[in-house]
């Protein structure tokens, strides 16, 4: 069976997020929606800050991620 590859950009709505994790489990990537209004939903900001110890209201916690 084959199937067609869909990119990231392919699969997201507007107001999706996406996380992008390499194979050793690292965070590499964080894709938010382009809305400076918009409030990050609870269950991101639980699973950014129970595996990889990001807090959103906490600037200092933020890693540089691409």
């Amino acid at each position: 069976m084959s199937h067609d590859f869909l990119g990231i950009e392919d699969t997201l709505e507007e107001d999706d997020y996406a996380v992008v994790i390499g194979k050793d489990g690292t965070l590499k990537g964080l894709y938010i929606p382009n809305d400076d209004d918009a409030e990050v939903p609870e269950s991101v900001c639980y699973f950014l800050k129970k595996y990889w110890g990001i807090d959103v209201n906490d600037p200092e916690t933020f890693p540089t991620i691409h």
